[in-house]
């Protein structure tokens, strides 16, 4: 059953904004939330702009009155110092996941990243690619927030009942930004697809999958995010011809590739 009303957390990010339109439906209710305020509603437009922190327990619990799903995306997506990782990947989460709680959501969709597992050798991908559910090797700071962040789902799932996913994105934008970015590609299309299919899939439970397309170069595996009805139709070989060369190095053995080699605490 599709939810009626989703609250979006990080709806004014990068993500957030390609996601607006492509979760719009009939009869669905937007509640877009950001510190920064969300842009306000076009004309035919079902939305809901709320302008609050995450970390904002109060602010939380009345964000998530009347919601049936949420897509937590707001957070520092990259490196920091770890008191801001800390407070807004970490305790963020944790204020987004207790105020679900509090007010009965059934669902939370939560953004992980491949830098949970960034130190993941690329030789050991395997011929299916890195399975959904591989073992955490955080490769900074950031990565690590994002282990807790699947934890904490994990938690308030076993403890709550509550159907939490843990989406493991590779590098969600309009187009490759590297030779690495090849593997790791996540068009907005199939993001709208993914999420989608995280919102109605039936019962999930915890789940922890990819979020990538279905590129020829992946290193990872779609079998988890197909489980779940995730139908990609985008492949970054067409980028192929035009994106840079990665510079070789010792990072390109990584799955997190440069993010392995970034000097921790480094904004």
């Amino acid at each position: 059953m599709s939810p009626q009303r989703i609250l979006v957390t990080g709806a004014a990010g990068r993500i957030g904004v390609m996601l607006r339109t492509r979760l719009r439906q009939p009869g669905r209710t937007l509640r877009l939330l950001d510190i920064q305020p969300p842009a306000a509603a076009e004309p035919g437009e079902d939305v809901e702009t709320l302008t609050a922190a995450i970390t904002d327990e109060a602010a939380m619990v009345r964000a998530c009155q009347d919601v049936d799903a949420i897509v937590h995306l707001a957070g520092l997506s990259r490196e920091d110092t770890w008191e801001e990782i800390l407070s807004a990947n970490v305790d963020g989460t944790r204020t987004v996941l207790e105020a679900a709680r509090k007010t009965g959501v059934g669902r939370v969709i939560l953004a992980s990243s491949n830098h949970a597992v960034g130190f993941h050798p690329v030789a050991d991908a395997g011929p299916d690619g890195v399975p959904g559910e591989a073992v955490p090797r955080p490769d900074t700071y950031y990565g690590f927030s994002k282990v807790a962040t699947e934890a904490l789902g994990s938690l308030y799932h076993s403890r709550f009942g509550i159907d939490v996913i843990s989406l493991r994105i590779g590098a969600c934008a309009e187009r490759p930004s590297d030779e690495r970015g090849l593997s790791i590609w996540l068009s907005p299309d199939d993001a709208g697809r993914l999420f989608e299919a995280c919102l109605t899939t039936p019962s999930p439970g915890y789940r922890v999958v990819w979020g990538v397309s279905d590129n020829t170069r992946k290193l990872v595996s779609l079998t988890e995010a197909e489980e779940l009805g995730y139908r990609p139709q985008d492949d970054s070989e067409i980028f192929a011809a035009e994106v840079a060369p990665n510079k070789p190095g010792p990072d390109q053995d990584y799955l997190g590739a440069t993010f392995t080699t970034l000097p921790l605490g480094r904004p």
